[in-house]
């Protein structure tokens, strides 16, 4: 089976037809004379590209023909990019095709050359359409409370959290900012039995340090100044649900002896208050520091560690998760598109290069940001690198040759991977490769299909 892209060429022209076959050689390319056997090569081989002439017999002269053949190609087949040809009333013509769906219009007589960069763009215009609607069928199916990902890195992640879910476990999230922590905490509750109930999270480093012990506990009336009501705190209010707290590294020591307390008896005191709470909640941790270092200086307690890291998950940094970045800007594309009111189709290849090959430091928050702006920026229907504001990227790479080449090579599998979604014919012609010799190098790295 052939993997050349298939150009339906309709032309009653021998001579044209034998010299546009001979200059396409590229493609696999399939000659249709009339409007009847056009719509049988359309249904048949299913063309992403047609060039179309629009004199076409029984009106060789006239172009009612061809602009019939257009209305029934894209009829059958919307997304096929229609290429029209006529040297009758070209400026008359050409409005008329564009505006009944045709994607681009040259005039007879035909400059190879020419047509042959217009045929090439057409091409390129379907295939980043066509990424475009794989993701967002990709993206429909995601599950783990909305998680986008394609890097088996993170889907072993968000199969871990999982398993994990049904259980009272507690669960600490170690990352770096922006990696999408508290994301993945509601993910876990609502894979849970706690569902239904509430889901609090409480930011430890975002409270100054003599209020944290109000918002967690709560304070009886009168307590101190100010208390001029009975409030409760983030973990009576999360009662038979889950309590996230992030950056529960920046608890103080005096609270954290209260915290253990609580998760050693499951009963709480209000400040102020000489009555024990009963509460039922599931604890949930986040933090982008090294809490084993922290144990070891004395800053944080050992004891509190066991506690709240029963099951320690570790989340990778965005560049660390292979075809994650592009992924990530189609699906943030399409939600900042809709609130904007923007009607953008996708990426340039230019943009998509960039977005693989930046590090983001600041991860899937910085790559977000990224391309808020870029909706915002861009002039045209396609994000190009300029409208994300990203320059040449400088990785450090390792110096042994050999482990250079495979870890360029691995990667640019798993990118070619997440691009045609897991298509082993698509990510071969991508890599420009065979078939064969692509099983040979998923074998040789262990990545799974």
């Amino acid at each position: 089976m052939s993997d050349q892209r298939t150009l339906l060429v309709v032309e009653d022209d021998e001579g044209l037809q034998r010299q546009l076959k001979w200059a396409y050689e590229d493609y696999e390319v399939v000659i249709a004379s009339d409007r009847k056997k056009a719509m049988d090569a359309v249904r048949l081989h299913e063309p992403d590209v047609v060039t179309l002439d629009l004199g076409l017999p029984p009106d060789p002269d006239g172009t009612s023909e061809g602009f019939a053949a257009l209305e029934e190609i894209l009829a059958a087949k919307p997304d096929t990019k229609v290429i029209v040809a006529s040297g009758h009333g070209a400026r008359e013509s050409a409005l008329r095709a564009i505006a009944g769906g045709a994607y681009d219009f040259y005039q007879k007589p035909v400059d190879i050359d020419q047509l042959g960069l217009i045929v090439a763009r057409a091409f390129q215009l379907h295939d980043l359409e066509e990424e475009n609607r794989r993701l967002a069928r990709r993206e429909a199916n995601t599950e783990l409370g909305g998680i986008v990902t394609a890097s088996e890195t993170m889907q072993k992640v968000c199969r871990m959290i999982e398993r994990v879910a049904d259980t009272d476990v507690s669960v600490m999230l170690l990352g770096a900012s922006g990696t999408g922590k508290e994301l993945l905490a509601k993910g876990l509750h609502e894979s849970s039995g706690r569902a239904d109930a509430p889901f609090v999270a409480i930011n430890c480093a975002a409270i100054p340090e003599n209020l944290l012990e109000s918002e967690l506990f709560g304070y009886e009336k009168g307590a101190f100044t100010g208390a001029a009501k009975t409030t409760e705190g983030k973990i009576e209010m999360a009662q038979g649900g889950t309590l996230f707290l992030d950056e529960v590294g920046d608890i103080p020591l005096p609270l954290q002896v209260k915290l253990l307390r609580f998760l050693q008896e499951r009963v709480i005191e209000r400040i102020g208050g000489r009555r024990q709470i009963p509460v039922d909640v599931r604890i949930v941790c986040a933090t982008h520091q090294d809490l084993e270092t922290m144990i070891a200086d004395g800053s944080f307690r050992e004891d509190l560690w066991y506690r709240v890291a029963e099951v320690v998950v570790r989340i990778p940094a965005l560049a660390e998760r292979p075809g994650d970045p592009v992924l990530l800007a189609h699906h943030f594309m399409r939600k900042f598109s809709s609130e904007m009111n923007r009607k953008l189709k996708g990426f340039e290849p230019g943009a998509l290069s960039a977005i693989e090959t930046w590090s983001w430091p600041g991860n899937v928050r910085e790559l977000e940001n990224r391309v808020k702006r870029s909706v915002i920026m861009a002039d045209g229907n396609f994000i190009g690198a300029q409208d994300l504001d990203l320059s040449e990227d400088h990785n450090e790479m390792p110096l042994n040759l050999r482990q250079a080449r495979e870890a360029a090579d691995r990667q640019a599998i798993e990118v070619a991977l997440a691009r045609t979604d897991k298509n082993i014919t698509s990510t071969a012609k991508l890599l420009g490769i065979s078939r064969p010799t692509l099983y040979d190098l998923l074998k040789q790295y262990e990545i799974e299909v």
